[in-house]
């Protein structure tokens, strides 16, 4: 579902400079680039808003902006490494108005350098990749670095919803959870046996269910960092 690359990308990307910020920090290695935050004013970057929800590997952005849409009381990132579709998530957003959603172009990593503290009040994994080979294994979004990534600037309590069609990986996933010190609730792996009210299907997600293949869903709550919890 991913397109080829646009032409005349670069310049396409600054059509939305309102709404797309790339992150491209001199310091190519992320662990050291963490060492120095470089965290983001969020009312400087949506104004006034409820809560923060992030979606870690946004796509086009369909899910994002139709979640945006019905809530416009909060704040909404999305985030994705891949150019090519965060221009498609913009086009949707300036095409629908919506001025409480904004896109960075970054990797999972350096989330925690531009995000402070107790700001995302909710995450949202949708069909994120699950690298199935073990040698790949911490590139997985709910591999334990990440989800320690995930205290650094989540409010205690915030859920992670994951959605995947990958039973492997969703097993991966609730290990890793319990590893971590993660209370998971919410658990099915069978989402679409019984549709939750007003729920929001993504691309991957409509394709796969016209195919009939199950879709695992989770929540797993995000305890306080191990120094807050002292």
């Amino acid at each position: 579902m991913r397109s080829r690359r646009k032409r005349n990308l670069d310049g396409q990307l600054a059509l939305y400079g309102d709404l797309l910020t790339v992150w491209e920090p001199e310091e190519k290695n992320w662990e050291r680039a963490l060492e120095i935050p470089a965290y983001v004013s969020l009312p400087e970057l949506f104004g006034a808003f409820d809560a923060l929800e992030l979606e870690i590997g946004c796509g086009r952005g369909a899910f994002l902006c139709e979640l945006a849409r019905r809530n416009p009381e909060k704040a909404f990132l999305g985030v994705d490494v891949n150019k090519n579709v965060l221009v498609e998530a913009c086009k949707k957003a300036r095409n629908a108005r919506l001025s409480n959603i904004r896109f960075w172009n970054c990797a999972a990593e350096l989330l925690p350098r531009y995000l402070p503290p107790n700001s995302v009040s909710k995450i949202y994994l949708n069909f994120s990749c699950p690298f199935p080979k073990a040698p790949y294994a911490k590139r997985r979004l709910t591999h334990p670095r990440f989800l320690e990534s995930y205290t650094r600037f989540c409010v205690p309590g915030a859920p992670i919803c994951q959605r995947t069609d990958n039973r492997s990986f969703f097993d991966y996933s609730l290990e890793q959870y319990a590893a971590c010190g993660y209370e998971t609730k919410a658990v099915t792996f069978d989402l679409h046996d019984k549709t939750p009210e007003n729920h929001i299907m993504t691309e991957y997600e409509s394709k796969f269910v016209s195919l009939g293949l199950p879709i695992c869903y989770a929540e797993a709550r995000v305890p306080a960092r191990k120094e807050e919890a002292l």
